[in-house]
């Protein structure tokens, strides 16, 4: 029997998912979200907008505003320094994967900040960051990866990123190369982009605060696998 590209995508996610290793991994960015499911935005001022994304505009891969409709059919144009977090749907494919791997990760959560609910079916989440660009800070609406361990590290998808070599299924990416730099903020702090070259350097800045996790990585920690490592240092250390 033949089996047909959505199948085969099927098969291989449900593969993936299985592994243990599933839950280690960051959360692959979304670029294209729905405008039929319901959106949900809070603001600065603490309001809370429920809605549909009219549309969605970027300058150089950065969010910079938001044309939101709400249940009363007002239609909001906010600015990403207007919007503290929001919850959009992901379309297409980026929604099919997403609602996956929530899935198989949404029950493991050690961060209680984030309404499990909405992402466990498959919303992504966006927060707004001080983050250092250069020497310049800069207040970025940015998309987190890691939201089911991101109590003590939170990484957020850098849209400057470029990726190592992937593997993939009828031009489609089944499994993801290393992108070379995120965007990282530890302990709350100022969010600065985190490059392949320069991760040694900064495993104290990291890590630190657990000597015991530090000498483990060794001298040469793989940037291969930072996901699992930010997973680790999350859910064993308890500093």
């Amino acid at each position: 029997m033949k089996m047909n590209i959505k199948s085969l995508l099927t098969f291989l996610l449900i593969c993936i998912l299985s592994s243990p290793v599933f839950s280690q991994k960051f959360l692959n960015p979304s670029f294209t979200f729905s405008h039929k499911h319901e959106s949900y935005i809070t603001l600065k001022n603490g309001e809370k907008l429920t809605g549909t994304l009219d549309k969605l505009r970027r300058k150089k891969g950065l969010l910079e505003s938001v044309v939101f409709v709400d249940t009363e059919n007002k239609t909001h144009k906010l600015s990403a320094s207007d919007i503290a977090h929001m919850y959009l749907m992901p379309s297409g494919f980026d929604k099919f994967s997403a609602g996956m791997e929530f899935l198989s990760d949404a029950t493991m959560w050690e961060d209680n900040d984030l309404e499990k609910d909405v992402i466990g079916k498959g919303y992504v989440y966006f927060e707004q960051s001080e983050v250092l660009v250069g020497k310049k800070k800069q207040v970025l609406l940015l998309q987190l990866l890691n939201p089911s361990y991101s109590n003590k590290i939170k990484v957020y998808h850098d849209p400057y990123a470029q990726e190592t070599a992937s593997a993939g299924v009828g031009g489609i990416t089944m499994v993801g190369g290393d992108a070379k730099s995120y965007y990282v903020s530890k302990g709350g702090k100022t969010a600065i982009r985190l490059k392949k070259k320069n991760y040694r350097e900064l495993i104290p800045e990291f890590y630190g605060d657990c000597p015991d996790f530090v000498k483990k990585l060794g001298k040469t920690p793989r940037w291969s696998e930072f996901e699992k490592q930010v997973y680790d240092y999350s859910t064993s250390c308890s500093n």
